[in-house]
């Protein structure tokens, strides 16, 4: 079996949802088991309905604008309106309904998971319909009776063994199924999401357990480029690179490649293609064990909106282990990502990401013990394979607060 992993981009609107038929036109339909995001913006209107609901309870003129993106695609795919669709797609709208009618809990981390959810089951119900309607049998499976996981709401951890139990059970090699990405459920039945963009990382679960021959992600670029082009000009195609380079550039931020979704590849030596659904028959980017970077050149990752938190002790003493376990422990309990760390004898520099909107919580906790500045909307460059040229032009016309350097690797901190 091969796995293959589609995006919000290449669905986002009926066109799209016809050239992902056109991929499997040239790539073949056997065997095949497609991960499917939620269409275009999807999550993003999801998130904002999610965000008025708990404020004020309201979401009816958001939730008309979710339907009648989807309903638009709906027409375009199928203009003599076949009803079955339009009920299923209905149905899913209804029971989105119902949990905002009847839901009791205001914990967000939950509510988000049961309403963010349904972009997913939303965009394969259609893409299904869609491939049945042109006469490619497609077998359409609720991820969440096979990816089982904790109740860490919005950044699940996987219970393998359940899943790969149920993944044995559920999922036919011999067909070519559909399900989502990004989702799962947990002990109690309960929608759980995998983390944002947690999409690939279903691919690779998926692909672990049923012991598949690749995983291939289609994106909207030819493959995995040496910098984002939407900040960078220039780019170079990577045609190769290790899993170890991937992970590399996936904990550094590259967006290409879900950071977790290489280690399970990597333990089975699954290959990871990220190829172009504009251009399906060109190879892209290979990702397997033991392969060198090639080309060689540097990579540039920027993180935008993070922030820099400059700590020292109130009397002076050193910033010693028992100082830096008890940040850690903090940033731990607020869902603090550090993305990267600087210290001294009396003050200690970390860079951090405030996905999820708790830093003013983790501050007035610092302050009771510990000195604090901070600067929030700085930026974070990263340069694998760095040279000076590299480094001239990335610190041209920026103001550098932070820079870190190690063999390979080369980091700034920057004011927008």
């Amino acid at each position: 079996m091969k796995v293959f992993k589609f995006g919000g981009a290449s669905v986002k609107d009926a066109e799209g949802v016809k050239n992902l038929l056109r991929v499997l036109k040239v790539t073949g339909t056997q065997n095949k088991l497609i991960v499917i995001s939620a269409m275009g913006k999807t999550t993003n209107m999801l998130e904002q309905v999610v965000a008025n609901y708990l404020q004020s309870g309201e979401t009816p003129e958001l939730l008309h604008e979710v339907k009648a993106y989807h309903s638009g695609i709906l027409n375009e795919l199928f203009p003599n309106r076949q009803e079955s669709i339009h009920s299923r797609v209905e149905t899913l709208f209804t029971e989105l309904e119902n949990f905002l009618q009847h839901n009791k809990s205001n914990k967000y981390d939950f509510v988000y998971d049961q309403i963010v959810s349904f972009g997913e089951l939303i965009s394969t119900t259609i893409v299904s319909e869609y491939l049945n309607f042109e006469n490619i049998v497609s077998n359409w499976l609720d991820a969440r009776k096979f990816i089982k996981t904790d109740s860490t709401y919005r950044d699940a951890q996987v219970d393998w063994t359940k899943t790969q139990n149920r993944i044995s059970e559920f999922i036919d090699p011999g067909k070519l199924n559909i399900t989502q990405g990004f989702i799962g459920s947990d002990s109690n039945n309960f929608t759980t999401t995998l983390g944002r963009e947690g999409s690939d990382y279903s691919a690779a679960i998926l692909a672990y357990c049923l012991n598949a021959e690749n995983v291939t992600i289609w994106k909207d670029v030819p493959g995995v480029l040496n910098a984002d082009p939407r900040y960078f000009s220039q780019t170079q195609l990577l045609n190769q690179i290790s899993y170890e380079e991937a992970i590399e550039l996936a904990f550094y931020g590259a967006s290409v490649i879900h950071p977790k979704t290489l280690q399970p590849l990597q333990r089975k030596e699954i290959p990871l293609f990220v190829r172009s659904f504009i251009n399906p028959s060109e190879e892209g980017t290979a990702v397997t064990k033991g392969k060198q970077i090639f080309p060689e050149v540097p990579c540039f990752i920027v993180k935008k909106n993070q922030v820099l938190i400059s700590l020292s002790s109130l009397d002076f003493s050193f910033m010693v282990e028992e100082n830096i376990s008890e940040i850690f422990k903090l940033f731990h309990q607020y869902q603090i990502k550090v993305d990267l760390i600087q210290n001294s004898a009396i003050s200690f520099k970390v860079c951090v990401d405030n996905r999820f909107n708790q830093l003013d919580k983790l501050i007035r906790h610092l302050k009771a013990r510990f000195k604090v500045d901070y600067k929030t909307g700085v930026s974070l460059y990263t340069i694998r394979h760095f040279n000076e040229a590299a480094i001239n032009s990335l610190e041209k016309d920026k103001k550098v607060l932070l820079k870190q350097l190690t063999q390979n690797t080369v980091q700034l901190v920057a004011e927008n």
